[in-house]
């Protein structure tokens, strides 16, 4: 990066100082404004700032605009950010007398040996690591707009005190400012949780919980779809299907470490600190319930590679403050595979994973919008990982080298690993920006031994087989989400709820449509007929917003020559054509899986 941009948006570090000094401003403003609120924490993230305030009630628009033109006003000020440090104890007296308990709490969690720093800015003074700007007149006034306000619990803990999550953008120009809330307008039309509502394809329901959707009958068709699809995918490159239970005894997750790694996130059936008695948990994941298939029998080298794969419905104690729609929820189902091998099938078994996470991806329409994080250990924070660090050594040197021979341009991500090995994430934006983990591929060189798994190689040898952990398609509920919000509903007539409806123009013709809807649903197609008495303008108009992709106009000309009139959704008036030729051209569209711009 040139020096001209080090103070620029093209420098994330600077974006991400600029955005952490905004929320200090918003916290300045705050305190002259309500000096009653108590201040939580203000970090940057990926798009913008926030800051948390103890109070009870949410802000109205008309408070957020009133924090903004406050805001506005401390940068005008220029005011010098000046950074100091205090021991401990004069760090919590320091903060005990301005009243704030938020932040004596964070003080006394830091390590006996933290500097502990502040940061002032004119009247204003708040704990902070840092960095920021040297002046709030670094930030431009008028390209500050204030999002959002939400509930947020501190710390994330359900248990402790709801706090007011005020969200905020800046940019450095107005007009950037404009652009981005522009594009925001958009994404708010695109939102899987506004329109997947909207077109009947979820909801969610108080009485049965947070992060627990139904699934109505257009959205169950589509990952029913989904499902048929990657399942079909997964038998041609050599998987084979299993189906285990949704819950096992503690014993289980016990010699898989997730007990001990993963309990917080477990839904627990019994008292866990009781082992006088039988308990039981709902299933995170799948791998230690596929590993008692290669454990069934004795194997040999000549089994492997052992390609398992599993429509998992999986269980997670997401927190509720990360519960969204689709995208974030408490019971899923993900497309996981686990393919059990010998060490030097890895590379070999790592690409086929990859280049069928490529296919469905690119048949998707959704490779445009990820990326890919090479997520390793973190070696300062063993506690989490199983494992030596020679073997997380040996483990992600492997693994850094099938990546860069197969050309992937990865990040890293340190701290991201599983806790039995490394792995890639392929991570998927949604129409706000954010990124969420859609499909992973993982290397295991450690739970073979903890299950006891074993082959005998060539020579006649006992060998411990590798692992990879992988999802081909990953979350169903997700990827919904995502297409959802990609095509604006309009999925891809391959995989649409509805593909075809007959519009009939007459009653006379109701009849002969009927005949033809028989035809096509016999044929595998998902149709329907609506026999409203409704004009046949409003029909077409009520198709389009349902986003269904062809509707078939019938009227008695079609009778009399046999013809069918098909529009499509996005390409219009198709003309006439006999329905024979109706559908060849269906037939192509869904077997080649194409989507509205390549018609």
């Amino acid at each position: 990066m040139s020096d001209a941009n080090l103070y620029t948006f093209e420098n994330p570090e600077y974006k991400q100082t600029y955005w952490h000094t905004c929320s200090h401003v918003l916290a300045q403003a705050m305190k002259r404004l309500h000096p009653e609120v108590k201040l939580a924490i203000g970090p940057s993230i990926e798009n913008g700032f926030y800051y948390d305030f103890d109070t009870p009630e949410p802000f109205s628009e008309a408070q957020l605009a009133e924090l903004e033109g406050e805001m506005r006003k401390i940068c005008k000020e220029k005011l010098k950010l000046e950074r100091f440090e205090l021991p401990r104890a004069e760090a919590i007296k320091f903060m005990e007398e301005k009243g704030e308990p938020y932040k004596v709490e964070l003080i006394n969690d830091l390590p006996e040996d933290a500097v502990i720093s502040f940061y002032k800015q004119g009247e204003f003074t708040d704990l902070c690591a840092g960095p920021h700007l040297d002046s709030t007149g670094r930030i431009k006034g008028n390209a500050i707009k204030l999002t959002a306000c939400n509930a947020a619990y501190w710390r994330g803990d359900s248990n402790r005190q709801t706090l007011q999550r005020i969200y905020g953008i800046a940019f450095p120009k107005k007009d950037e400012l404009d652009e981005y809330l522009k594009k925001q307008e958009e994404a708010l039309k695109r939102d899987h949780n506004k329109l997947g509502r909207e077109l009947e394809y979820f909801t969610t329901v108080d009485v049965i919980g947070q992060g627990l959707p139904i699934l109505l009958p257009k959205g169950a068709r589509v990952i029913q779809t989904l499902q048929r699809w990657i399942e079909d995918e997964e038998q041609r490159r050599g998987y084979q299907l299993t189906k285990t239970p949704f819950m096992a005894k503690r014993d289980l997750y016990r010699i898989s470490g997730h007990w001990d790694h993963y309990l917080d996130g477990m839904f627990v059936l019994g008292d866990p600190e009781d082992e006088t008695k039988e308990c039981f948990a709902l299933r995170p994941m799948t791998c230690p319930f596929q590993y008692q298939v290669f454990l069934n029998r004795g194997r040999s080298y000549r089994d492997l590679p052992m390609r398992l794969g599993e429509t998992s419905t999986l269980f997670r104690n997401e927190d509720s403050g990360e519960m969204h729609g689709l995208i974030r929820v408490r019971q899923f189902t993900i497309s996981e595979g686990h393919l059990i091998l010998r060490p030097e099938q890895l590379e070999e078994e790592f690409r086929g994973c990859f280049e069928l996470a490529n296919y469905c991806l690119e048949t998707l329409g959704l490779k445009e919008d990820c990326s890919f994080r090479f997520s390793q250990w973190d070696p300062d924070n063993t506690d989490k990982y199983e494992g030596t660090p020679e073997q997380w050594a040996h483990a992600q040197e492997v693994m850094g080298k099938i990546l860069d021979d197969l050309g992937v341009d990865y990040t890293i991500g340190i701290d991201e690993a599983a806790f039995y090995g490394p792995k890639l994430d392929i991570q998927c934006k949604n129409v706000f920006g954010k990124e969420d983990t859609l499909i992973t591929i993982q290397i295991d060189m450690l739970l073979a031994e903890k299950f006891g798994m074993e082959y005998v190689d060539a020579d006649g040898q006992k060998a411990r087989p590798y692992i990879i952990h992988r999802t081909s398609m990953g979350c169903y509920e997700r990827t919904l989400a995502l297409l959802i919000e990609k095509y604006a509903g309009a999925l891809p007539c391959w995989m649409a709820p509805e593909q075809v409806r007959f519009l009939p123009v007459t009653d006379r013709a109701s009849d002969y449509c009927a005949d033809l809807a028989k035809t096509l649903t016999a044929e595998g197609y998902r149709v329907e007929v609506d026999y409203r008495n409704e004009k046949i303008g409003k029909k077409i108009r009520e198709a389009q917003l349902e986003k269904v992709p062809y509707m078939v106009v019938v009227g008695d000309r079609d009778m009399e020559n046999g013809t069918v009139s098909p529009r499509h959704r996005s390409a219009g008036d198709l003309s006439a054509m006999s329905f024979q030729d109706f559908q060849l051209m269906l037939k192509k569209v869904v077997d080649e899986k194409r989507k509205d711009s390549d018609l």
